[in-house]
């Protein structure tokens, strides 16, 4: 399986998202009709380590990570307990290898903040992780709509 594989399964899969490419990744954001600069995350493609961000180490030869945020309820069900957020460049406590392919584990950074990933997952841990994607996509939407509703129709959400 391939991330450009993934990012399109997103795509034609969950309606209203849009790529978006920055900070060295490839992000997967729902944002109905351009509302919000950006959008709201639902899960990214990463495939080089970043100065904070070294823990899976990447920089591997075809190593790719992909990653989603859940509900901390979900990820509390899956991991048993939320990490603390760690240090600048460091890793969260937690005992996993964050180098490990094909596994859903938790986030090595963001774990804290409800984040879980795999790196090159194989077709069928793929078809396990597609749960966590509906889950990170309708976390997604409800963001997003407490931001429109933070915010008001009209300066963030255009309506035909």
């Amino acid at each position: 399986m391939t991330s450009d594989e993934i990012l399109s399964y997103c795509l034609r899969s969950l309606k209203d998202t849009v790529l978006v490419k920055s900070w060295g990744e490839k992000g997967i954001f729902y944002n109905p009709n351009g509302a919000l600069k950006r959008g709201v995350y639902v899960l990214t493609v990463k495939e080089k380590d970043g100065d904070n961000d070294k823990g899976s180490i990447l920089n591997r030869e075809h190593v790719y990570r992909v990653n989603v945020g859940l509900r901390k309820e979900t990820f509390i069900e899956r991991f048993g307990y939320i990490p603390k957020r760690p240090l600048a460049g460091e890793t969260v406590n937690m005992d996993f290898d964050f180098t490990v392919l094909d596994t859903i584990i938790p986030h090595p950074v963001y774990a804290w903040m409800g984040w879980v990933c795999v790196l090159n997952p194989s077709d069928k841990t793929f078809e396990a992780f597609k749960g966590m994607i509906q889950e990170a996509y309708a976390y997604a939407k409800e963001k997003f709509e407490k931001r429109r509703m933070t915010y008001g129709k009209a300066h963030v959400y255009d309506v035909d």
